[in-house]
């Protein structure tokens, strides 16, 4: 059997993914003990997986090597298993191959079977997936927020984001997102009816986030000099929960605050946390985002790419500002 993957041929510079990435075919062995063949349906596009096509060695884990197939999450039906707990035709999600197959040790991949009754299979990509884990654990245990706080999330009208901000108001928080464009922050503030938007590309940046007042919780996505933005205009005793470094993937750049001094001046916690710390909680977590996303409350809006040729595509919208909501490859 033949499989079809998105192979690393070299370290891409910026958002050229063509140059670096090749599409090709290669055939599958037979699984082994352990493993499970899932028939790839639909692919997770995640901007911290930008940096394991670097050649950092001090991330949160090594880099992917060049010659190997694409990494991220997947979502399909099992072909072939040779793992306990794993039958032919479950639903499984699991970090495979941007590929028509993953193959996979279902342990080390961290595959777990989903329910087939949840009716649109991309929520477990997003409200029940790790976009949502993240969102809810960063907001609510990494960023301590309680009811009557003002909390702050950058990149809101993405994936992650866009969760973020609405946990916070379902945790009665008064929630503000930071996002590109008057689009972006209008759908924030219209549809998903958060208390208040900042465009970061508009003139006056920081107008606006004086108008917003000072925050207690800032759920940050992006690092860079957005962050010594929010430090000046955190409240005394408030959390910085990290989620992601946006702005230095593919850069070059690592993020540096000048006012880092406001840590100490505001007594700030500033803490990263890493959605794979607290994948053993994925249960209890999953049952509280499914009650808020079946009734209505927790919301997600895919922006989905058809066809795995067309992966790099749907990829590169994520360092382009060019989506809101969740990015997705559907195959075919």
């Amino acid at each position: 059997m033949e499989n079809r993957f998105w192979r690393i041929d070299h370290r891409p510079e910026g958002t050229d993914f063509a140059d670096a990435l090749a599409l090709v075919e290669k055939p599958l062995d037979d699984p082994a003990p352990g493993e499970v063949r899932i028939r790839n349906r639909l692919l997770s596009m995640d901007a911290g997986t930008r940096l394991w096509l670097t050649d950092r060695e001090d991330g949160y884990q090594p880099p992917l090597p060049l010659g190997a197939p694409m990494t991220g999450l997947v979502i399909g039906e099992v072909v072939a298993s040779r793992a306990e707990g794993f039958a032919e035709g479950d639903l499984v999600r699991t970090f495979g191959v941007w590929g028509t197959y993953s193959q996979v040790d279902a342990v080390e991949s961290g595959a777990v079977k989903l329910d087939p009754g949840v009716e649109d299979r991309r929520a477990w990509f997003g409200p029940l997936g790790m976009n949502g884990w993240t969102a809810l654990w960063g907001i609510a245990e990494t960023g301590a927020a309680v009811a009557g706080e003002r909390v702050l999330v950058s990149a809101a009208a993405g994936a992650t984001g866009l969760l973020a901000v609405q946990v916070a108001k379902l945790l009665e928080c008064e929630a503000w997102g930071i996002a590109g464009g008057a689009e972006k922050c209008a759908f924030l503030t219209e549809t998903i009816g958060i208390d208040g938007a900042v465009d970061y590309k508009a003139a006056d940046v920081d107008a606006q986030m004086d108008e917003a007042g000072g925050f207690d919780v800032y759920f940050d996505n992006v690092g860079g000099p957005l962050l010594d933005r929010v430090l000046s205009r955190m409240n005394h005793y408030g959390r910085v929960a990290l989620c992601g470094l946006l702005s230095d993937y593919g850069s070059g750049t690592r993020t540096a605050p000048t006012e880092f001094d406001q840590v100490l001046m505001r007594r700030l916690r500033i803490e990263g946390f890493f959605s794979p710390d607290f994948m053993a909680q994925g249960e209890r977590l999953t049952a509280r985002l499914r009650e808020w996303h079946e009734d209505g409350r927790l919301t997600m809006p895919y922006d989905v790419t058809r066809g795995l040729e067309n992966a790099l595509l749907a990829y590169r919208k994520l360092f382009t500002g060019a989506n809101i909501g969740k990015v997705i490859v559907e195959l075919d």
